[in-house]
C-alpha cells in the first residue's frame, strides 16, 4: 500500500514552486522558439531529438560516471538538503519512500551525443525534497553532490520542475548501481550531467557555483536543444 501523501509537505511544495513559477515558463527548454533538433513536439513542445543526439537502440543505456561506483544500499542512503534553507533536512531510504512517489516518462539526453527516449521513472519529485528545507527567500542556486565526489549546479528554476526526480526506479526495476542507483536524480530538460548519480546532499545557495563538469569547460546552462554542451569563453 502506497504510504499517505502529507498535505502539508505538498502546500509547503506549491508555495515553493509559486515563487520560481515565471522563471520556469521562461527557461529555454520550455519557451525556446527556436529550438534544434528533429522528429514531433516532445512533452514541452520541442522536437524529439535534440540537435546532434542519436536515439539508443532499444534497451541500450551506456554507462559514463568519474570511474568510481560507490556502494550505495537502500540502508546506507541518505540524503541531505544543506545551505540556504530554514530547515536542514536528512531523508533516509524510508523517509524518501515515505514521500509522495511519483511516475513519469522522460527522455535522458548525455552529451555526448546519445539520447535513451520514453525512460519510465519513479521516484520523489527533488521540489518536495526541498519544499521540506525550506529554502530562504535569497536562495537562487544549488548544488548537487554525489557518494562520488561529482557536483553540478541548477538554477532553482531548473530544480523545481515537475519532472526533476530523485529517481529509484526505472523501466519498472530497481535503479541499477552502474545508473547511480539507488537514487540519482535526473533532469530531462537539461543534459544529463545536471542530474546527479548516487546522490547524497543538496546545497542551496544565494548565488551559483559551478560543479564538476562545469569547472572543466562544459556549459553552465547545458539546455540539449540549443546545442550547449561547452562553454564558449
Amino acid at each position: 500500500m502506497a504510504p499517505k501523501v502529507d498535505e502539508r509537505v505538498l502546500e509547503a511544495r506549491a508555495r515553493l514552486r509559486a515563487r520560481f513559477l515565471e522563471r520556469m515558463r521562461e527557461t529555454a527548454s520550455v519557451a525556446d522558439r527556436d529550438a534544434q533538433g528533429t522528429g514531433p513536439p516532445n512533452r514541452h513542445g520541442m522536437p524529439r531529438v535534440p540537435v546532434g543526439q542519436t536515439p539508443t537502440a532499444p534497451g541500450k543505456w551506456p554507462v559514463l560516471d568519474l570511474g568510481v561506483s560507490p556502494n550505495v544500499t537502500p540502508e546506507s542512503f541518505e540524503l541531505r538538503v544543506t545551505g540556504a534553507c530554514r530547515r536542514e533536512t536528512r531523508l533516509g531510504w524510508v523517509d524518501l519512500l515515505g514521500l509522495e512517489t511519483v511516475e513519469d516518462t522522460s527522455d535522458f539526453h548525455c552529451v555526448t551525443g546519445w539520447s535513451k527516449l520514453d525512460i519510465r521513472w519513479q521516484g520523489v519529485r527533488v521540489s518536495t525534497v526541498l519544499a521540506l528545507a525550506e529554502p530562504r527567500e535569497t536562495a537562487r542556486f544549488a548544488v548537487c553532490h554525489g557518494s562520488d565526489g561529482y557536483t553540478t549546479n541548477l538554477p532553482l528554476e531548473e530544480l523545481l520542475k515537475d519532472d526533476v526526480l530523485l529517481a529509484h526506479h526505472a523501466d519498472g526495476a530497481p535503479l541499477p548501481r552502474a545508473h547511480g542507483g539507488p537514487v540519482r536524480m535526473i533532469t530531462p530538460q537539461l543534459y544529463a550531467w545536471k542530474g546527479t548519480k548516487w546522490i547524497c546532499a543538496i546545497e542551496l545557495r544565494d548565488t551559483d557555483a559551478k560543479g564538476f563538469w562545469e569547472r572543466n569547460g562544459y556549459s553552465n546552462t547545458a539546455y540539449p536543444w540549443r546545442n550547449d554542451r561547452y562553454d564558449d569563453d
